[in-house]
């Protein structure tokens, strides 16, 4: 999938992947994930997701990863309107940083940074990073993310449906998929399984007859 898919979504506006709500499977779940408050939590592919706000209210520290810089703009003006912080934006090189008291938020390519760039990571949330990735690019962007956050303890939503049914993204990745990423490294729980096609009819538009969310914790091994 190439930059500018993500660019021209982002220019036009065509961001239904995006939640107006702090996600539920965030507010249920993530008091199961071993990190403490003040701790460090990676958010990648963040978009401007509200769920940055959660995890910054909750008292976590949080370092998000985007391609756009449309929308960090817009999710740094939403720090700044909530927590009344002023975010810094600077060009860093290739990477353009914003940062305010406990928020680092990096637009650039993801697959091109280090442990360096992020800092310190205590925890992973991924819920649009993994399913917005082709199947040829999911074991990387997965080793990725083990080399960035040293194999923190994460909390994972995933998709499941008939991929013959609906081209993603998001895409389905199935809980073998996932295994077969993170198996060696993490343990895997399964920590909600539900039919969400019901509460999700822009898929049912898009000619789902069946879609089920999963929520997943994944703790480092040993």
């Amino acid at each position: 999938m190439k930059h500018d898919f993500w660019h021209e979504r982002w220019e036009k506006q065509e961001i239904g992947f995006h939640l107006n709500d702090t996600n539920p499977a965030l507010t249920s779940h993530w008091h199961t994930i071993p990190v403490d408050l003040g701790e460090r939590v990676l958010v990648p592919l963040c978009g401007k997701s509200v769920d940055i706000l959660w995890l910054l209210r909750e008292g976590y520290q949080v370092v998000g990863v985007e391609l756009s810089e449309i929308a960090l703009d817009v999710l740094a003006e939403s720090i700044e309107e909530t927590f009344s912080l002023a975010v810094d934006k600077q060009q860093v090189g290739n990477l353009i940083l914003y940062r305010a008291a406990g928020i680092l938020l990096i637009c650039g390519d993801w697959f091109s940074l280090t442990s360096f760039d992020t800092g310190p990571i205590d925890a992973v949330y991924d819920r649009a990073a993994l399913v917005a990735m082709p199947e040829e690019m999911r074991a990387d962007y997965a080793s990725q993310l083990l080399k960035v956050s040293e194999n923190a303890p994460q909390l994972l939503v995933t998709f499941e449906y008939d991929q013959n049914e609906m081209s993603g993204p998001p895409f389905a990745v199935d809980q073998a998929q996932v295994e077969s990423f993170y198996a060696d490294t993490m343990n895997i729980d399964v920590m909600a399984d539900k039919d969400c096609l019901v509460d999700e009819p822009k898929f049912r538009e898009r000619g789902l007859s069946a879609l089920r969310e999963k929520v997943l914790r994944l703790t480092p091994k040993g």
